[in-house]
C-alpha cells in the first residue's frame, strides 16, 4: 500500500545497469540474404507482473469475503507498481522495517487485524512474499472488515468500492471521513484515480478463461 522510497529506485537502476554491462557482440558479416524478423508472441498468458495471473485466487477469496472481485483485482493492479519478488521485498524490508509485503502490499498491522478468527489466523505476515494465495485472502478479508465500518448514510462523491479502496490505502479513518463528505489527501485521491483507471481492466481480468 505504500510506495518504495527513492533508495529502492536507485538499487533497481543499479541492478539493471549491472545486468546490462556486457561486451557488445561483434557485428555479423554483410549478407545479401534478408534476415526474417523474429516472430511476435500472441500468447494470452499474463507475465509475472500482471495481476491477471491471480484471477482464480481473486474470484475465490472475494466470494469468501463477500467483496467485489473487481475491486480486489483493481487493488492488485494499483499495487503492481513494484516487482513482487520475495528476495527483493525482504531486502527492502531490512532498509524500511515498515515496508509492505506480498502482491497486495499489506502492512503487518493490517495483516494481523485481518487474520483474526480467519482460516489463516495461524499464518505470519512474513509469509506474504512467498504465498500469493495468502496475500490475496488477507486483502479480501481486510476489505470485508472495512466494508463493515461504512456508514449507511454517506456522500455520493465516491462509490462504496472507491471508499473501500481509500480505506485500503489510507486507513479506516480516512475512509470514514470521506464517506461523510471530507476530502482525501492528494496521495489517497491519486489511489482512487488509479482504481478508476484500472476498473475496466480489472473487470476483464477476472473473467473465467
Amino acid at each position: 500500500m505504500k510506495k518504495f522510497r527513492t533508495p529502492l529506485a536507485v538499487l533497481l537502476v543499479a541492478a539493471a545497469t549491472t545486468a546490462c554491462s556486457v561486451s557488445p557482440a561483434p557485428a555479423p558479416p554483410p549478407s545479401s540474404t534478408p534476415v526474417p524478423a523474429p516472430a511476435t508472441s500472441t500468447s494470452a498468458v499474463p507475465d509475472q507482473q500482471d495481476p491477471r495471473r491471480h484471477a482464480p485466487l481473486v474470484r475465490t477469496h472475494a466470494e469468501s469475503a463477500g467483496i467485489s472481485p473487481q475491486l480486489l483485482m483493481a487493488i492488485l493492479y494499483n499495487e503492481s507498481y513494484k516487482p513482487h519478488d520475495p528476495k527483493l521485498e525482504r531486502a527492502w524490508q531490512k532498509i524500511d522495517p515498515d515496508a509492505a509485503f506480498g502482491v497486495a502490499n499489506m502492512h503487518k498491522a493490517a495483516f494481523d487485524e485481518a487474520k483474526q478468527n480467519r482460516d489463516f489466523a495461524a499464518r505470519d505476515w512474513q509469509e506474504l512474499p512467498d504465498d500469493a494465495g495468502l496475500a490475496v485472502a488477507a486483502a479480501a478479508w481486510h476489505l470485508h472488515d472495512l466494508a463493515a465500518q461504512l456508514p449507511k448514510q454517506r456522500t455520493d462523491a465516491y462509490t462504496s468500492d472507491e471508499l473501500l479502496a481509500l480505506g485500503y490505502n489510507a486507513g479506516a479513518s480516512t475512509m470514514l471521513a470521506c464517506a461523510r463528505g471530507g476530502k482525501p489527501n492528494p496521495q489517497a485521491q491519486s489511489y482512487v484515480d488509479k482504481i478508476r483507471a484500472n476498473w475496466q481492466k480489472a473487470a476483464e481480468a477476472i473473467q473465467p478463461g
